[in-house]
């Protein structure tokens, strides 16, 4: 944990920032979810740690830690976001619209069109976005890909939290 927590203030201090204890607290509780955390349930977490941390603290840590490359922000079919921290291989993401959950997934074909995309155009791809959404096999066994009488489809809808 030391040699991490050494390496976590180098990268603040090569960005010019200092790593409060703040920072720190918001990143170990994106590492150690295994949800996507939106602002208002990282608020949540983090304070049965830090009672006195506001949500604009939050806010404002998430943005310089996007800004930091060190948490990604994901819409994943909501109005809101969801945060976690940057994983070292690229992964993607598939939405249930009945229950929300979030399935995390690889795509080795995302690197192979980046390569064939940079080698056909001169381009370098820094980033990859890819968000499916659809329904989960237990929403289709429950019948909530069904459409309903309106011809709208059935939505279960959990809340984020649940997520």
């Amino acid at each position: 944990m030391i040699g991490q927590s050494d390496h976590l203030r180098a990268i603040f201090r090569a960005a010019g920032r200092r790593l409060t204890s703040q920072r720190r607290l918001i990143l170990e509780v994106l590492r150690n979810s295994d949800k996507h955390l939106d602002a208002e349930t990282l608020h949540d977490e983090v304070k049965a740690y830090d009672p006195d941390i506001s949500l604009a603290t939050v806010y404002r840590t998430l943005a310089v830690l996007k800004e930091m490359r060190l948490v990604e922000e994901h819409r994943l079919g909501e109005e809101h976001c969801h945060y976690e921290q940057v994983q070292s291989e690229p992964h993607y993401h598939f939405t249930c619209l009945g229950c929300g959950k979030v399935i995390e997934f690889d795509a080795p074909l995302v690197a192979q069109i980046k390569q064939e995309l940079n080698e056909r155009e001169g381009v370098q791809v820094t980033s990859a976005h890819l968000h499916l959404s659809g329904y989960c096999a237990q929403c289709q066994m429950d019948g909530l890909h069904l459409p309903n009488q309106d011809g709208e489809h059935k939505a279960g809808g959990q809340s984020s939290n649940e997520r």
